[in-house]
């Protein structure tokens, strides 16, 4: 069966390393344009790219997906069946209907749940317990073809979602050759998504980034989570601007305002009042032009801190 991948970044990197570990005939690899990173604005390879490369695959990367170039690059690849995870592009219906057994996708959640850009994140940002991966069949419609399988995984109460996607990384690699494996064998099943029981995922922004203190102990330590590594959780302390990239729960009651700071001692972090009467403790922060660190190590360099034991935050 000839397959052509299409993806762009790490979580598609793992899946298509994974067909060529498992000596699946993958003929072609589409991925994005070259794009300038860092500093230096040099145009870097996806690693999708790099893959495709190193195994001497034909490579593609069309700028644009509807003015027919692509559609001749596929046609002349004579694809079975194409697979697409993370390739960052919506696939017009002339190209979903090229390879003979179809078009299918990994996509990072348990499918109806969080369609879109940003289905890891949500899933921490709202407390969920349960996550997982689907393959499915490409539509038209944004993530609402047929489910072929899922894979559930449980997550973790401090998990962050660059944690998780490691993880669904590699789940939704090992769910890709079995769905590739059966449809190759012509037993893999299709059900119909309940659109009526759709939500969705639409991309984060950093104007999500500072964390309301009013919340829950719960809620804010899912809203530091969800946007660890990317945007971040900000808050202001002390008129100073932190990142803030991990906290835990304390078994603390306060009468103090939501986002006062209760306490701020060196072996533990930065106590800080929540909406409720209940408290959470900031374990690790970035300062504003500083490094990722500890909140105790910060506190071992910044006694002020310390000292101000009702800060407004």
């Amino acid at each position: 069966m000839r397959i052509v991948f299409m993806g762009t970044p790490d979580f598609a990197a793992a899946s298509l390393s994974r067909l060529l570990d498992e000596k699946f005939n993958v003929v072609g690899v589409f991925t994005q344009p070259d794009k300038p990173k860092n500093r230096g604005m040099q145009l870097c390879s996806s690693p999708v790219k790099e893959i495709a490369l190193e195994n001497g695959i034909p490579l593609f990367q069309p700028e644009k997906m509807r003015d027919g170039t692509a559609l001749q690059m596929l046609k002349s690849l004579e694809p079975d069946l194409v697979v697409v995870v993370a390739y960052g592009r919506i696939l017009p219906d002339d190209i979903l209907a090229v390879p003979e057994k179809g078009t299918i996708n990994i996509h990072g959640s348990l499918l109806p749940k969080y369609r879109g850009a940003a289905p890891i994140q949500w899933a921490v940002l709202n407390g969920d317990k349960v996550t997982g991966v689907s393959s499915m069949y490409l539509a038209s419609e944004l993530d609402s073809g047929d489910i072929i399988y899922t894979a559930e995984t449980e997550i973790g109460e401090f998990e962050s979602s660059g944690e998780l996607f490691e993880r669904l990384r590699e789940l939704g690699a090992e769910l890709l050759c079995k769905t590739v494996r059966d449809i190759e064998l012509g037993c893999a099943p299709r059900t119909p998504q309940d659109a009526k029981s759709a939500t969705f995922a639409p991309p984060l922004s950093k104007e999500m980034s500072p964390i309301d203190w009013n919340r829950t102990p719960r809620e804010i330590v899912k809203h530091i989570c969800g946007l660890n590594p990317w945007p971040v959780a900000t808050t202001e302390i002390s008129d100073c601007q932190f990142r803030i990239f991990a906290a835990e729960y304390t078994e603390n009651k306060t009468d103090k305002p939501a986002g006062t700071v209760v306490s701020a001692e060196r072996k533990r972090g930065i106590e800080v009042a929540c909406g409720n009467g209940e408290t959470l403790l900031i374990t690790r922060l970035q300062a504003l032009c500083g490094k990722q660190m500890t909140a105790a190590e910060y506190l071992c360099g910044h006694p002020m801190c310390q000292q101000n034991q009702s800060i407004d935050v």
